[in-house]
């Protein structure tokens, strides 16, 4: 499948929360996940990411990440 531009479709969830340690990714709270969108491209997961990111800044536990998530979906295709 693709998008209107004719691209590949690669969805990419971005998400975040406050980690319990700054070495660490698991979370303080499961129940205040951010999840921020699912996105058609990595281009606009990393617009919407860097934006999250941003606003959190001030808070050193606050991580956002992105997760490819047609990774997961088509696993052979990479």
């Amino acid at each position: 499948m693709s998008d209107a531009a004719g691209n590949k479709q690669l969805l990419h969830l971005v998400f975040g929360g406050e980690l319990t340690t700054l070495g660490a990714t698991e979370f303080k709270n499961l129940d205040e996940l951010d999840i921020v969108g699912i996105y058609p491209n990595y281009a606009s997961a990393l617009t919407a990411w860097k934006s999250k990111a941003q606003q959190t800044v001030d808070n050193a536990h606050m991580r956002y990440f992105i997760v490819h998530l047609h990774r997961l979906l088509e696993p052979s295709q990479g």
